[in-house]
């Protein structure tokens, strides 16, 4: 399953799709190959589970969305399912995810909030807190003060 044209292909996706409205028959023209097996390769290779999912990387930075925040809660491990499940029914809430609780960090609970500004997301931490009752946690948010470089997985065949 993976052979050299299928490792070749893994190195196309991990520089990113090209952003055109046919992206697979570009990278089947750097592969010599036609968009319907580049699209079936990439099946086969979700299915054997050596592509778990595709990701999307947007640069919010470059598109205007100036402000960010990890907005963090201590949520009973009984509530994290359908409170979760509340926080990504709003269209500014780009991550929610769990982690454990540590001895020195009690936060069980996470999402990332993007915002033009900073008044903005603290006005959409306040309708989430409102909407989903979570001002009866403890919370904190943790606003960006740098952008890393953004980029999808690179693996190499060492």
């Amino acid at each position: 399953m993976l052979d050299a044209l299928n490792l070749k292909l893994l190195a196309e996706l991990a520089e990113g799709l090209p952003i055109c409205s046919r992206p697979y028959a570009i990278i089947g023209e750097r592969l010599n190959i036609n968009e319907t097996e580049v699209i079936e390769r990439l099946k086969q290779l979700q299915n054997t589970g050596l592509i778990k999912r595709f990701g999307v990387i947007v640069k919010h930075a470059s598109i205007g969305y100036k402000a960010n925040a990890m907005c963090v809660w201590q949520i009973p491990e009984a509530q994290i399912d359908k409170i979760a499940q509340q926080l990504v029914q709003f269209s500014f809430v780009t991550l929610c995810y769990q982690r454990p609780a540590l001895p020195e960090w009690q936060y069980n609970l996470y999402c990332m909030i993007h915002g033009k500004d900073k008044k903005t997301v603290l006005n959409q931490l306040t309708l989430l807190n409102e909407t989903c009752q979570l001002q009866l946690f403890n919370q904190q948010v943790l606003f960006s003060r740098r952008c890393f470089k953004q980029r999808g997985a690179v693996y190499s065949q060492n």
